[in-house]
């Protein structure tokens, strides 16, 4: 059986630093992210505490090439 996954992007307060990730298991990655987890990471040091997006895929792998694709978007196309 093959465990799904989901991508996501963390935001600061005032939205001006972006983080995209990938796991296999949203609720608790976000959870890590709030509670600076990871210290020193970057989301640590940025502060990125708010979840703006994320999407849901049947396989870690497929979520593993979305994330691909939103990072090679430009600032604007995340935004929006």
């Amino acid at each position: 059986m093959t465990k799904g996954g989901s991508v996501y992007i963390m935001a600061n307060k005032l939205k001006t630093t972006l983080y995209i990730g990938v796991t296999s298991d949203l609720q608790a990655r976000i959870c890590q992210h709030k509670n600076h987890f990871f210290k020193g990471s970057f989301t640590d040091e940025y502060n990125l505490e708010y979840r703006v997006y994320y999407e849901n895929f049947f396989s870690i792998q497929e979520a593993i090439l979305r994330e691909k694709q939103i990072k090679k978007w430009s600032r604007i196309k995340k935004e929006n």
